[in-house]
Parts: structure tokens; sequence; C-alpha cells
């Protein structure tokens, strides 16, 4: 727990130091978007730990600054969350800022450690999820 409050706080620290006006769960949703595409609002929220009502604020507040926009589908029932070239144009710049500064300190450790780490933290979640479907 200490090792994740220290990178949580160099995590926080370096999305606020951004610049872009971005909060925690702003920052979540836009790089959620970026590496996994357009996604259904339900699908969203889970990915980004928030809740259903949290998670329809979050999009309302980012729509409203022009970084995604809804989009309709076939399915009426179902509303993707999309970046919008200006919401891309900023998550992809602060996301490159956040790694650099994610890099710098796991800087630490050999790059084989960083690989053996990534893949069992992988591994963890992975074997985590598929316990809590059983739940």
């Amino acid at each position: 727990m200490k090792t994740f409050h220290a990178l949580a706080a160099v995590a926080e620290k370096n999305v606020k130091a951004s610049a872009t006006g971005l909060g925690d769960s702003d920052f979540r949703v836009l790089e959620v978007l970026l590496h996994k595409g357009p996604l259904p609002v339900n699908t969203l929220g889970p990915k980004v730990w928030l809740t259903p009502g949290s998670i329809s604020f979050a999009v309302d507040r980012l729509e409203q600054k022009g970084l995604v926009k809804r989009k309709n589908t076939d399915d009426r029932r179902v509303r993707l969350v999309e970046l919008t070239v200006k919401g891309r144009t900023l998550i992809t710049k602060t996301f490159r800022e956040h790694a650099a500064a994610m890099e710098e300190v796991a800087a630490v450790l050999s790059k084989e450690d960083r690989l053996i780490l990534l893949r069992l933290l992988r591994k963890l979640g992975k074997g985590r999820d598929e316990g809590s479907e059983a739940e």
C-alpha cells in the first residue's frame, strides 16, 4: 500500500501540474478513450472506477469543455463516448508527459525488472478479474 500511495501521489501531482485543468477522473476518462477508443458510458464507468452517476457527470463536464462527444449507435439504448480532435490532442500530450514522469519514477528498476513487474501486475489483475466474476 505504501508503494501504491507513493506512485499515486506522483501521478496525481503530475496531472495537476500539467496546467490542463483536468482533474483525476477527467484524466482517467480521456486516457481510457485514448487507448480503448469510443466506449458506451456504462462500459467506461467501471474502467475508470466511477459510479453510473459520477461517470455521467464526468462525461457531461468533458463534453462541455469540447473534449468528448456522445455518439448514437444502431442500438438506440447505447450511446458511445468518443474523443473530439481537441480532446485527443490534449490527452495525447498530457499522457505523454504523465508517462515520462512515471518512467522517471520507475528508473530505479532495471528494464528487466520493469518487464517482470508489469508481467506480474497484469497476472494479478487478470487473476482478480477472473476471481471477481465468480463472486
